[in-house]
């Protein structure tokens, strides 16, 4: 049986489990069948106050397998690659269909939107650091924040991470592709302590190539600068002010937007943005694109789960929405054509703007800047929003003090057409790309 380090480096075997499974799916009886598998591994390092916390080595692999016969759909998934395993795998979605109940909009995109092209996006860095050295290094960068600020009293650890991954899609269309990548990661989370009480914060680089990741002291200081600046939080009086989103946390913001305008979210009528293709959604001078070819990007990916070649688009141009977010299924569904978007964007750019984070808060003048936000407070039906949240207070244009223990409410609808402007902090950790947001007023409770 090969190793996943060998099946990482075998994409012919891969591809041959792959057509296997789809050969055997069509003498089966499918009428149309598509199938994914993936391998990968990878090392995490956790180290707390100077000591191995954890180390942990991953070994992944999975099978998945969907078949179609006639409307009515089964699946079936396994870690076991070997034929025998393959074979009951086969014979057990193909049974699970046979009592499917049928859904005249299942099945395989048209084999004309297969992709043809598949650029090399630069996702696969593969690491191949030691675990003594993911150690010295969780090690180090922990202790980086210790010596940066004597208030640093304690730590919740440091952590070093890589993974590399194959992943491969095939279908009855005679469509078999997919790509290596990597991930990477530094994170430390450090306590600080004063006589006003203990505050908790952190910071993490995150790229594809190992050789772009922040070092463990740019890491190790912000963690710390982050963390120290937020002793002596008060609470504010409930009331209203403009808000800024900072970068890290206003990619939620656009998360919520995206599922919005999704295709399930649109066919279940489950939207605050229903019917609103060609309309004015977000402030006239907000552009949002997907982009999914940008090299070393963590959305980036050459097609969708359908198979389907992705595309550079506009989603949002001059604050007017120009296309929803479809899979294959969810097209047909709505009686449209897909988007490749089956799996959700590829890097959504946020069009940002030339002003620094300081400027943005100098704009702002007296209002709140969040730093953190807690929960998932977002009704997608009416679009009310409601998060806790942390930061500072604004006054003057200047950070006057930390605050916590706060709520920050609105409405999505009026939030984005009330979005004054986009800083140019993008924050690239992710697959929304966007700089912190200046938002006008919004409703902030507190005591």
């Amino acid at each position: 049986m090969s190793t996943n380090t060998e099946l990482l480096d075998n994409r012919d075997e891969l591809t041959r489990i792959i057509d296997s499974v789809l050969t055997q799916a069509k003498e089966l009886g499918a009428s149309a069948a598509e199938a994914e598998v993936g391998v990968g591994s990878g090392l995490s390092a956790n180290v707390r106050k100077g000591e191995i916390d954890k180390l942990e080595y991953e070994r992944d692999k999975a099978l998945s397998i969907t078949v179609f016969i006639d409307g009515q759909k089964g699946n079936s998934s396994t870690s076991d690659f070997s034929d025998n395993a393959i074979k009951q795998s086969v014979q057990a979605a193909i049974g699970i269909a046979r009592y499917a109940s049928r859904d005249e909009f299942a099945g395989l995109v048209e084999p004309e939107l297969m992709a043809t092209e598949f650029p090399d996006l630069d996702l696969y860095h593969p690491w191949d650091i030691s675990p003594e050295a993911a150690i010295e290094l969780a090690i180090n960068c922990e202790q980086l924040a210790f010596d940066a600020d004597k208030r640093i009293s304690n730590s919740d650890g440091s952590v070093v991470s890589t993974y590399s991954g194959l992943n491969l899609y095939g279908n009855t269309h005679n469509f078999i592709n997919g790509w290596n990548w990597s991930n990477h990661t530094i994170d430390c989370t450090v306590i600080a302590e004063d006589s006003n009480g203990m505050q908790r914060d952190g910071w993490y680089s995150k790229t594809r190539d190992y050789h772009d990741l922040q070092s463990a002291k740019e890491i190790s200081q912000e963690a710390a600068r982050r963390t120290v600046a937020k002793l002596g939080s008060r609470k504010l009086k409930t009331c209203q002010a403009p808000v800024i989103f900072e970068a890290p946390v206003a990619s939620g913001l656009f998360s919520a937007f995206i599922t919005a305008i999704s295709g399930g979210s649109l066919y279940r009528r489950a939207s605050f943005l229903l019917d609103k293709k060609g309309e004015q959604v977000f402030a006239d001078h907000i552009n949002i694109s997907e982009q999914p070819y940008i090299k070393k990007a963590l959305g980036s990916a050459p097609f969708d789960n359908d198979g389907v070649a992705t595309r550079e688009h506009d989603i949002i141009k001059d604050g007017v929405l120009q296309e929803y977010v479809l899979s294959g299924y969810s097209a047909r569904k709505l009686g449209l054509q897909t988007t490749a978007n089956a799996g959700g964007v590829h890097n959504l750019v946020i069009e940002p703007g030339k002003e620094s984070l300081d400027e943005l808060v100098k704009k702002m003048g007296n209002g709140l800047l969040i730093t953190d936000m807690i929960g998932f407070g977002v009704n997608q039906i009416t679009g009310d929003y409601s998060r806790g949240a942390s930061g500072f207070w604004v006054e003057n244009g200047e950070l006057a003090y930390p605050v916590e223990e706060i709520t920050v409410a609105g409405n999505l609808i009026d939030m984005y057409k009330n979005i004054i402007s986009i800083a140019s902090d993008v924050d690239p950790r992710g697959n929304v790309l966007t700089g912190s947001v200046l938002m006008d007023t919004m409703t902030i409770a507190g005591e």
